[in-house]
């Protein structure tokens, strides 16, 4: 009789508590680190995207001044993130549309009289 029963448990298959506790566990700290990576790389792409914007917004402030044969714009020291009616000044026109496809912006951006964009303090992409 005692040989059957270390016979019936020696075919048996499965896991004990131990392993799975084991693999729980292990699982868990992947979690977290995976978790922890994609915080990270969602501030770098908003940082990213934020840099780009002010890219652009420079590139099209100098298309701007190039097509009007321009170097100098009235200085803008008050953030804005609207551009339909902006830069103002002799010889300028709005940088939307023509130069940018949407009249606001994401962030809130300041120009100097030579037109050197940069972004504002405020704003979402400050």
């Amino acid at each position: 009789m005692i040989g059957s029963l270390n016979r019936a448990h020696r075919d048996e298959r499965g896991f004990t508590l131990v392993e799975l506790l084991v693999v729980i566990t292990i699982l868990g700290i992947l979690a977290a680190i995976v978790t922890t990576s994609l915080v990270g790389l969602t501030a770098t792409a908003k940082t990213n995207a934020c840099a780009e914007e002010l890219r652009t917004v420079q590139t099209a402030m100098d298309a701007m001044m190039a097509k009007n044969n321009i170097s100098a714009v009235a200085a803008q020291a008050g953030a804005t993130d609207t551009f339909s009616a902006l830069p103002t000044g002799a010889g300028t026109e709005p940088l939307a549309p023509d130069f940018l496809r949407q009249s606001t912006t994401k962030g809130s951006y300041t120009w100097n009289a030579s037109g050197l964009v940069s972004a504002a303090a405020t704003g979402g992409c400050s």
